[in-house]
């Protein structure tokens, strides 16, 4: 099934020549200015880190409830452990989303700034193959965010300060069977994401679904050696809009396949929270008024926390 998402080679931008690299920054900039989803290729994940990390993350969630539940941390706003079934509810809807998830979080925090990761006493595996994913998936954000910087005629460099060592997520995601008196929710209700970008491990088959700017929904379905790439809501901010963030939502199954599990593995590259986000210059003019209010990077996802009910 051909996917409506662009596709492209992160190796062409890092190990190519330079007319390769300007062929990846123009099909990036435009996928991310006109859908603001890409599928890409040529990432830091082997096939070896993802099949053990899907086996440990099924293992995780097929443990009891009783034993999840030690690592559901009250007062943390789902920022590290587990958030069990029906917690997450979507900006603007009234009914809780169909999954439960983990959060693993930045593992390079010298000066003690963020939570401390959880450590799953009962699965080894799990805590050893989230932080090898985590950063495999932090050093292919970083250099996407390089083309993207190029595309925005900005340095090169110009996000490394704010996302090495930044508040990224990575989030393992179970959607259970869908039951027949949750047939009234779906699996993730339609919603931008937070942060940068977003790379997303198991768009492989239908499911994930985007909204082009005509409002027709669309399946965004990856090859199995693409990550989807898209936009969030603090990059779109930046760019006053000129890089889209992109609504999107996870459709329950076919009836063939309700009761099947999903599972997909997002990581939510998020910067410092001192980044500044207001809009930049260079996407502000007469043509393309300036949008948003400035805030930081943490202002503004404490204001999208409370939105999601995770922050009180």
């Amino acid at each position: 099934m051909k996917s409506a998402i662009p596709s492209v080679n992160l190796s062409h931008y890092i190990n190519g020549s330079r007319n390769e690299q300007l062929t990846f920054i123009d099909a990036v900039g435009s996928a991310f200015s006109e859908i603001g989803f890409v599928a890409l290729k040529g990432h830091f994940l082997d096939d070896t880190l993802t099949k053990h990390l899907y086996a440990s993350v099924k293992d995780f969630f097929a443990l009891p409830e009783a034993t999840k539940l030690k690592y559901e941390i009250e007062g943390m706003a789902g920022q590290r452990g587990y958030t069990s079934f029906g917690r997450e509810t979507a900006k603007g809807s009234k009914i809780a989303d169909l999954k439960e998830f983990w959060h693993f979080g930045q593992y390079h925090d010298p000066n003690g700034i963020y939570p401390p990761n959880c450590t799953v006493s009962e699965l080894d595996s799990f805590n050893i193959y989230g932080e090898k994913a985590f950063k495999a998936l932090e050093n292919t954000g970083l250099h996407l965010l390089r083309a993207i910087a190029e595309h925005l005629d900005l340095p090169a460099n110009y996000f490394d300060q704010w996302v090495i060592g930044g508040n990224s997520i990575l989030r393992p995601i179970h959607y259970p069977p869908v039951k027949p008196e949750d047939r009234k929710a779906i699996r993730a209700a339609a919603h931008g994401d937070i942060n940068l970008i977003t790379l997303l491990m198991g768009a492989h088959g239908k499911g994930l679904q985007v909204q082009r700017l005509d409002g027709v929904y669309v399946d965004a379905i990856a090859e199995p050696d693409e990550l989807m790439i898209n936009v969030g809501d603090m990059l779109s901010r930046l760019t006053n809009n000129r890089l889209k963030s992109t609504i999107h939502r996870v459709v329950n199954p076919d009836e063939d396949i309700v009761n099947e599990s999903r599972y997909s593995i997002p990581f939510f590259m998020h910067p410092k929270r001192e980044m500044p986000l207001n809009c930049l210059e260079s996407c502000v003019s007469d043509h393309l008024p300036k949008q948003f209010e400035d805030c930081t990077a943490g202002e503004y996802l404490d204001e999208r926390l409370r939105e999601l009910g995770l922050l009180k």
